[in-house]
């Protein structure tokens, strides 16, 4: 909300990429922020910790990907139960439900046309022109023409409200500070003993949930460069200042998420000093924004609360008010 201010902070930056999966029978469908996010959450951050966490995958693998009916429609996806989520796993009766969405059919400039179109032949798993159609997770398996959704299946096939076969990339900041108080002294859970960190939240025009602010890169940006256009958007109202106003901003986004600063995928948090008197402002998708305490009671947009959580654990923060566990998985 206007008038809260970006003050002296560390910002942790996350770089969020999901593919969208499609097939005539056996694919599922992952997807991104906004438009594109909790459709089909395939998250490759939640994604490679369900993976690497065999005692959790049964139970969590794709828990918002499989569920219905599909955002935005009246869709209801053929059920997948836990066992059969993995493509490992033998499974002719699988029947996935076919749908894309009609804005994405229309053909609009961020969409791809249907992949049963003779002129159209997408290079999957590397860069197809401006499109980058390689994952940031590693090569995907392409089924009878169309690219499987690495993580599994999810009931549903086809695009759904993505606009690319393939890798759909989204860049999302993660901007935190530690909660202070009055004297600028960091404020403690009475329960669990560790910092409180907050981080700069927007609340969603489209469902209003709450989220992190962020969206999809265009093709042939740079992800720098999309971080930096999002959240002066959707946290700054960039769209609405005047032209000197926009500069100031552009100048210090820049100092914010310049070159070096960028993560790698696979190392999701970096550490920067964060520029003094920014104010928040919602803009664009965002009908509110202002800074909120992080802790395992949010309820958050997509699996925006795995994010959150991997941020916690990783700045020695409160999360939980279970002393023995830490950080608990959500």
């Amino acid at each position: 909300m206007a008038g809260s201010i970006l003050g002296k902070s560390l910002a942790t930056l996350s770089l969020s990429v999901a593919l969208a999966s499609v097939s005539v029978r056996s694919l599922g469908c992952g997807s991104i922020p906004a438009y594109r996010n909790s459709f089909l959450s395939c998250w490759f951050h939640f994604n490679s910790v369900i993976m690497s966490n065999s005692n959790d995958a049964k139970e969590n693998s794709h828990n918002k990907a499989r569920t219905s009916p599909y955002p935005g429609s009246k869709v209801e996806r053929s059920q997948v139960p836990n066992e059969k989520v993995a493509w490992l796993v033998e499974w002719q009766e699988y029947n996935p439900v076919e749908y894309t969405a009609v804005s994405v059919l229309a053909g609009p400039s961020w969409a791809d046309p249907q992949i049963s179109e003779s002129n159209f032949s997408p290079k999957f798993n590397e860069k197809d022109g401006h499109v980058e159609r390689k994952s940031k997770n590693g090569l995907y398996e392409i089924k009878n023409g169309r690219p499987r959704n690495p993580a599994g299946r999810t009931g549903l096939v086809g695009r759904g409200l993505l606009g690319r076969w393939g890798p759909n990339h989204a860049a999302d900041p993660i901007i935190t500070r530690w909660k202070r108080d009055s004297s600028g002294n960091k404020i403690t859970h009475p329960v669990s003993g560790r910092n409180i960190l907050q981080f700069v939240a927007i609340k969603r025009k489209d469902c209003g949930e709450w989220a992190i602010p962020g969206g999809m890169v265009d093709p042939g940006e740079k992800i720098s460069a999309t971080l930096k256009r999002e959240f002066g958007e959707e946290a700054l109202n960039s769209l609405q200042k005047s032209n000197a106003e926009k500069r100031e901003i552009e100048k210090q986004l820049h100092k914010l998420f310049s070159q070096e600063h960028l993560v790698k995928p696979h190392k999701c948090f970096k550490k920067c000093e964060v520029m003094d008197n920014l104010t928040l402002e919602a803009g664009d998708d965002a009908g509110k924004v202002k800074w909120v305490d992080i802790s395992a009671k949010l309820k958050l947009y997509a699996s925006h609360s795995q994010f959150i959580k991997l941020v916690a654990e990783k700045r020695e923060a409160h999360w939980s008010e279970d002393s023995d566990s830490g950080c608990p998985r959500l």
